[in-house]
């Protein structure tokens, strides 16, 4: 029996979670101001969104643009006081200008979220060395709850990662050092896309504007994220 896929949605608001729950989303990553790529929500949106839905969420814990970690502190004391608000899993990632896994910041942010269950974000597809990031994360994955990547396989999109994702879910289902999370598929990911990566084995998709017909401007909604779990829940066609 297969697995049923897991559907994670970006919410901005509560407005955005209550149409993501309704039109089947399993999680949400939580974030605010979807110019700068996605930053770490106001500590009342959290407790709006946690009180409008009762289904997992993630929170984003990136102060700027980019992929530089930027004032570890500050971020730090964020990250507990969202603890503090009842905030359970999260989402972060960061990388040094040379494009090596920031185990500085890494380590720091892991520690102030004790424990919690997080998502190493697309700070992955912009690594100088995605395996050579997985290794140097890997005593991160139970120790420090590490469970999943979000990752395109490429800067450029699931168009051009595809092979990746397909070849990296290959080493998960392996059981090789570094790729004991999952892989959550998110970044240019289109319905087209569906049959292949769940053929090979891949169960966890994100998306952000592909729940959003009208553009970030505009809200989630139901129908939109309805039509993907559709399509999550059609059987799967093995590969030959």
């Amino acid at each position: 029996m297969n697995q049923r896929a897991l559907l994670e949605v970006i919410a901005l608001g509560p407005q955005d979670a209550i149409a993501a729950r309704a039109g089947g989303a399993d999680r949400l990553e939580l974030v605010t101001d979807m110019a700068a790529d996605g930053l770490t929500p106001p500590r009342a949106t959290f407790a709006a969104i946690r009180a409008a839905v009762d289904i997992p969420l993630r929170v984003m814990l990136r102060a700027a643009d980019g992929f530089a970690a930027g004032d570890v502190d500050a971020l730090c004391a964020e990250a507990a006081a969202l603890r503090a608000e009842g905030a359970e899993e999260f989402v972060l990632g960061f990388l040094t200008p040379d494009g090596r896994p920031d185990l500085a910041a890494v380590g720091a942010l892991a520690g102030a979220i004790d424990g919690c269950r997080w998502t190493f974000h697309r700070a992955v597809d912009r690594a100088a060395d995605r395996h050579a990031l997985r290794m140097a994360l890997a005593g991160c994955d139970e120790s420090a709850g590490l469970d999943t990547y979000l990752t395109a396989g490429s800067a450029q999109g699931v168009d051009e990662g595809l092979a990746t994702l397909v070849a990296e879910q290959a080493r998960t289902e392996a059981g090789e050092p570094g790729y004991a999370p999952r892989i959550l598929v998110g970044g240019g990911l289109r319905l087209e896309h569906l049959p292949e990566l769940r053929a090979a084995g891949l169960n966890a998709f994100h998306i952000g504007g592909a729940a959003r017909p009208g553009g970030w401007e505009a809200p989630v909604e139901a129908a939109a994220v309805r039509e993907w779990r559709a399509a999550l829940d059609l059987p799967v066609v093995q590969q030959v």
